[in-house]
C-alpha cells in the first residue's frame, strides 16, 4: 500500500506529500519548505522511517511550491521532475519570489520531464500523470488507482478550484481539467489537494460551487 504523509510548509501553507510503501522508496511532491526548521521537519521524518527519497516531483513549478526543491536536492542528491510547459516559471522564480519578498537562491531545472500517461514507479507502486492545465502551464495530477487517491496541486481544493488570474491561468481550461482528467475518476478516490485538507471525487461532484 502506498502510504501519503502530508506536511504544511510556508507562508503560502502548501501541502508537502511523501509517498512511500514497503520498499521504503520514496516520492517528495512539491517540497516547499522555505526555512531550516521546515526542512528539518521533513528530513527528521524521512530519517525516522528509514525512508529513501528517490525522486521529487513539482505538480506546476509557482513559486510556493518549489521552495524546498534545493534542499531537496542537496540533500538526497535527487533533482526536480516536472511538465515542460512548467520550464517557464522555473526560469522566472527568482523574479517571482522577490514580488513576495522571497529569496529563492539557486533555482533548480528540472532534470526529467513528465506528461499525459507517464507512469511514476515508486517501490512497488505507480502513479500515473495527467496533464490539467487551466490553474498554469505545466500543471500535473497523480493518479495511484490501486490505493484510490489523486494528488492534485493547485487544480482542485475541497470546495474550490486553482486560481486563474496568475499568468497562464484560464478558467474554462480549469474546468475542462477538471472535467475530464479529475471527475471521471471513482466517486471513492481521495483528493490530496496542493493547500488545504483533502477531500474525495464524490464529495467535489456534489458539493463543489465552482464545478457546479
Amino acid at each position: 500500500m502506498l502510504q501519503v504523509s502530508t506536511f504544511i510548509f510556508n507562508s503560502f501553507g502548501v501541502n508537502t506529500y511523501l509517498l512511500y510503501d514497503e520498499s521504503r522508496e520514496c516520492l517528495i511532491i512539491d517540497p516547499a519548505c522555505q526555512d531550516h526548521q521546515e526542512e528539518k521537519e521533513l528530513s527528521g521524518f524521512i530519517e525516522a522511517n528509514g525512508l529513501k527519497p528517490v525522486r521529487m516531483i513539482n505538480t506546476h513549478a509557482h513559486i510556493d511550491h518549489i521552495l524546498g526543491n534545493t534542499f531537496v536536492c542537496e540533500k538526497y542528491n535527487i533533482k526536480p521532475e516536472a511538465h515542460k510547459a512548467s520550464l517557464k516559471f522555473f526560469e522566472t522564480a527568482s523574479a517571482s519570489g522577490s514580488v513576495f519578498g522571497i529569496s529563492v537562491g539557486t533555482v533548480i531545472m528540472p532534470a526529467l520531464f513528465v506528461g499525459e500517461s507517464d507512469v511514476v514507479k515508486i517501490g512497488d507502486s505507480l502513479l500515473k500523470v495527467v496533464y490539467t492545465p487551466g490553474h498554469a502551464d505545466g500543471s500535473i495530477c497523480l493518479i495511484n488507482d490501486k490505493d484510490g487517491f489523486v494528488i492534485t496541486g493547485d487544480v482542485l481544493f475541497r470546495e474550490s478550484i486553482g486560481r486563474t488570474d496568475l499568468p497562464t491561468g484560464n478558467l474554462d481550461t480549469l474546468l475542462e481539467s477538471i472535467l475530464l482528467k479529475l471527475f471521471t475518476l471513482p466517486d471513492k478516490y481521495i483528493v490530496y489537494p496542493g493547500h488545504g485538507p483533502a477531500t474525495t471525487i464524490g464529495f467535489e461532484k456534489r458539493n463543489n460551487p465552482f464545478i457546479n
